[in-house]
């Protein structure tokens, strides 16, 4: 008797999870989507959801080849949703062409996603100063060397660049780089998604128009 591999494509076709943990009704909503991610993220924080910020982040440039990857949120409000960079990423060079952005999150503990699409602008100096600021030294260091997306010769050159930097700030000071901070990206839709047994997934979408937002429930 032989046995598939397990990242065989059969294997892998093979793979089930059914899904039934609770529901989404439309009562069950907030009717500001902002304040319904509130609670959902405070609920993936109290349920132990590992990395329960990191979000995917798709962007796509003017050829329209699309490109995602994994940021951290680091805040949000009525105004949006907050992460940083380096301007001159693959990510940064995208949003300078096109600004139109999508973001997801992906709770398996619970069961949930949340899809915001939307358009990203650079948050103001200020605000990237205070958070560059905040964040550990050896944070700091490698933001302040990294030509992110650039090739490089090897590892060897990133750590002497590390030590080079660590020598002369290592005691702080290091300021924020000019190629480096925050976007904001407004939300024009945001989707809560619930696992359902058979598939049936309950899917509900705050659409923005003008200045007040529409829920509908999408079919699964």
């Amino acid at each position: 008797m032989t046995t598939d591999a397990p990242g065989s494509p059969k294997a892998i076709a093979e793979i089930r999870k059914e899904y039934a943990l609770a529901g989404l009704d439309e009562a069950d909503l907030d009717t500001d989507p902002l304040r319904q991610f509130a609670r959902w993220l405070a609920e993936a924080a109290t349920a132990g959801v590992p990395e329960h910020t990191a979000m995917t982040l798709a962007t796509a440039g003017a050829d329209g080849q699309p490109a995602a990857r994994v940021v951290l949120l680091k805040g949000f409000d009525e105004a949006g949703f907050v992460f940083y960079s380096n301007y001159g990423s693959l990510k940064g060079r995208h949003l300078a062409e096109n600004p139109r952005a999508a973001l997801s999150f992906f709770w398996p503990q619970l069961e949930r996603q949340i899809r915001i699409e939307g358009t990203a602008a650079r948050v103001s100096r200020e605000q990237s100063e205070a958070y560059f600021g905040s964040r550990p030294l050896g944070s700091r260091l490698a933001a302040s060397l990294s030509r992110q997306s650039c090739v490089v010769a090897g590892r060897g050159v990133l750590e002497a660049e590390f030590a080079r930097l660590e020598a002369g700030y290592g005691d702080g000071g290091l300021p924020l780089p000019d190629d480096w901070g925050g976007y904001r990206v407004a939300p024009a839709a945001v989707e809560f998604w619930q696992g359902r047994p058979s598939r049936l997934h309950d899917r509900l979408r705050y659409r923005r128009a003008d200045d007040r937002w529409i829920i509908e429930r999408l079919a699964p």
